[in-house]
Formats: C-alpha cells, structure tokens, sequence
C-alpha cells in the first residue's frame, strides 16, 4: 500500500475538517461568547475544549495531514466513550433522549474517522518512520 495521499482524500479530510468547524463551532462559540450564567468547572473544560477544537479543525482545512492528530483525538475519545459510557447506559437500559443522540453522534463520528483518515500515511509517517537522530521526536 502506498503512503501517498491523493488529492481527493485530502479534499475529504478538509471537508471533515470544515464540518468540525462549522457543526461544533456553531453550537459552541454562541454559548462561549454569551454565556447563560457561570459554568460547572467540567462544563467549562468540555466547553474550552470543544472551542479549541473547533478553531484547531481551521488549521486542518489548509493542513490536512499535519492535523491528523486532531482526527486521532476524535476518534480515540469518541471510541472511549462508547465503550466506557454507551455500552454501559445500554446495558442498564438507562439510554434517553440524550444518550441516544451521543451514541448516533459518536458512532457515525467513529465511522467517518476510520473512513477519512489516511491509515497507510498514517503507517508510514507515524509508526513505521525510523527515528532520524537523538533529538528527533519519540
């Protein structure tokens, strides 16, 4: 398998990049900017970190394969919490309205990760790439 992308899969990757701005940036920066009273701290940590988020997928648009990291962020907690939160709600039959909607939301996002994300590249530039010298990164 080669470790080239092709200019149609780093076309994808940037329209998954703009999605992420775009869907979670107009659901997030609203309520960052006005916000409707204070915050639970780890409501203000999800909040800070869905706009970091948001702004870094901007970075991804004109840098696809740089930002890879962030998809790889996506798609780990995405993974984690249906396999720490949603197996386990639906296990004790506790799944409402919101529950269902994060689990549709986090899979389709699992499954557009695994679809979009270059794997080859990824193998190439991230696992298998030998260390070039002591300072290089580990």
């Amino acid at each position: 398998m080669s470790a080239e992308v092709s200019n149609f899969r780093l076309n994808v990757l940037r329209l998954v990049y703009l999605l992420i701005f775009v869907l979670f940036g107009s659901r997030i920066w609203p309520v960052i900017i006005d916000p409707s009273g204070l915050w639970d701290p780890i409501e203000g940590v999800a909040y800070s970190f869905w706009a970091a988020f948001s702004l870094l997928a901007v970075l991804g648009i004109r840098y696809p394969l740089k930002m890879l990291p962030l998809l790889f962020i996506q798609l780990t907690y995405k993974s984690i919490w249906l396999v720490a939160v949603g197996i386990q709600l639906w296990q004790a039959d506790k799944i409402d309205q919101s529950a269902a909607e994060l689990i549709r939301s986090n899979t389709i996002g699992v499954i557009i990760d695994l679809l979009v994300i270059p794997w080859p590249y990824v193998w190439a530039n991230y696992i298998a790439k030998p260390k070039h010298n002591k300072n290089s990164e580990t």
